[in-house]
């Protein structure tokens, strides 16, 4: 799985943009105003940081040395995950939960806009 598909399969989500708030090498990709994905360009093997439920998190950590808590972000929800050997279902799984965790925490206007806009 390469940057271009994660950073696809992203934007094709409703209300998501790219942004690099950060530097030039780190694509954030948010829904409405907030993070819900990090991905440094530059870094290689390919690695993004992404939000899951916290028991999850646990299971993740323990079951694939890939996955990680989030260096600079609170571990309990975030996660750093090398995409190398995870199969391309579980990666779009965990952009799945961090898209809808953060989606949810919205305010109710904020997601209308979104599905209506």
């Amino acid at each position: 799985m390469d940057a271009n598909e994660i950073l696809d399969y992203c934007l094709s989500k409703k209300g998501v943009t790219e942004t690099f708030p950060f530097d030039n090498e780190t694509l954030v990709m948010k829904v409405g105003t907030k993070m819900f994905l990090l991905m440094p360009l530059e870094k290689q093997p390919l690695s993004i940081n992404v939000k899951t439920e916290p028991e999850w998190s646990a299971e993740l950590r323990e079951q694939h040395p890939q996955i990680t808590g989030a260096f600079h972000m609170n571990k309990t929800h975030w996660n750093s995950v090398l995409t190398d050997g995870l199969k391309r279902d579980l990666i779009f799984k965990l952009i799945d939960q961090s898209y809808e965790l953060v989606f949810n925490s919205l305010t109710k206007k904020a997601r209308e806009e979104i599905v209506n806009g």
